[in-house]
């Protein structure tokens, strides 16, 4: 009987043990580990959470809504006060962070606006509609004339900053293209409502499920080479391409310098991973947006701090997601090309020079 209340007594510790190694006072879920971005992103946030008292608990959804229920299912049981999640479907989502709600848990939308539910308590992103304008303006800022070709690609339509990215292109590029400056070459959804400088969410839901990367490289590639093929050489030239992230950029990129009838050509991208500054230092890729995640993951991780500690968390916005506005906090964004590469990547310390080649 001694040896066997012995027992119980060790095995009651060591499941004490356990458990307590897997709690988390704040749970992250990211929508895959296959993208630079996002492993970016949980180096911050686990550099951020190391200067505090908290724990927290990455897991990776792998651009699967069931596994991102999952996930966030696994955080809740480890007795998470603080989700903060990047959805892979802004709609899907709905369900998890629901779930987390009746937990307890407030739940922190991050990045990517998590739609159609109230269960969302507060929002952290960059700008998203300024990103799609800085795009938008790079383009227009390198058109001279009439004419000029312009081809346009989206994110995912799952993805709510996918509309609002080409939210904020649209409301720089249209009067450029009803003034001729731009001509649009592949996308009959986008030349049937060229007229209008406000589009309704059906409208865009229309271009963009045309012109959609899914955020996917292949998918990008495969895109513009139809569009190539289905173009004629009046229709190449100097071409203009709003791409919406670095990884479909550089994709199509690639497919635009291969083509014969292309004479050159500017094209857009977001988030600085290490291969497009790369492109953007070589003159492949022409400019990308700066999303410093520094700042994203350290006003995310504030905001849950915030909630721990019953202080007030600071916003500067709201955002509507359908359901209710939700209040929010905007991180500043930063135009790189080959000018300010330097400047703004190594010597901000974001990157270390090292990591590139031809840097002047």
């Amino acid at each position: 009987m001694k040896k066997l209340l012995t027992l119980l007594l060790a095995l009651a510790l060591t499941l004490s043990m356990c458990s307590a190694a897997l709690a988390a006072d704040v749970g992250i879920v990211l929508p895959t580990r296959d993208e630079p971005r996002w492993l970016q992103d949980q180096a911050r946030f686990e550099s951020v959470i190391a200067d505090t008292d908290y724990t927290v608990e990455v897991l990776f959804s792998q651009g699967s809504s069931a596994t991102e229920l999952t996930n966030v299912e696994t955080l809740i049981a480890q007795g998470m006060k603080v989700l903060i999640i990047c959805a892979q479907d802004a709609a899907a989502a709905g369900i998890a962070v629901e779930n987390a709600r009746a937990e307890g848990v407030t739940v922190i939308s991050y990045d990517r606006l998590i739609t159609d539910t109230e269960a969302v308590d507060y929002y952290v992103t960059f700008d998203s509609v300024a990103v799609g304008e800085a795009m938008g303006q790079y383009l227009i800022d390198n058109a001279e004339g009439t004419g000029n070709s312009l081809y346009l690609y989206a994110g995912a339509q799952t993805d709510n900053n996918a509309f609002l990215f080409f939210e904020g292109a649209w409301n720089v590029l249209q009067p450029k293209i009803a003034d001729g400056t731009f001509v649009i070459r592949n996308s009959s959804e986008a030349i049937a409502v060229q007229d209008k400088p406000e589009l309704t969410r059906e409208e865009q839901a229309a271009i963009i499920g045309q012109i959609t990367t899914d955020w996917d490289f292949n998918v990008a590639k495969s895109k513009a080479e139809s569009h190539l093929t289905a173009a004629t050489a009046d229709e190449k030239g100097l071409c203009y391409i709003l791409a919406p992230n670095d990884g479909t950029a550089r994709s199509i990129a690639d497919v635009f310098a291969a083509d014969a009838d292309v004479s050159g050509y500017y094209v857009t991208g977001q988030d600085a991973e290490v291969a497009s500054v790369q492109y953007v230092i070589d003159g492949l890729q022409s400019m990308t947006v700066f999303k410093d995640t520094r700042t994203l993951a350290q006003d995310a991780m504030d905001m849950a701090i915030a909630v721990l500690e019953g202080s007030d968390v600071v916003t500067d916005a709201t955002y509507n997601n359908g359901a209710i506005d939700v209040p929010s906090k905007q991180s500043p964004v930063v135009v790189v090309t080959q000018d300010n590469v330097k400047e703004a990547l190594i010597d901000s310390g974001y990157y270390e020079a090292s990591q590139f080649t031809g840097l002047e």
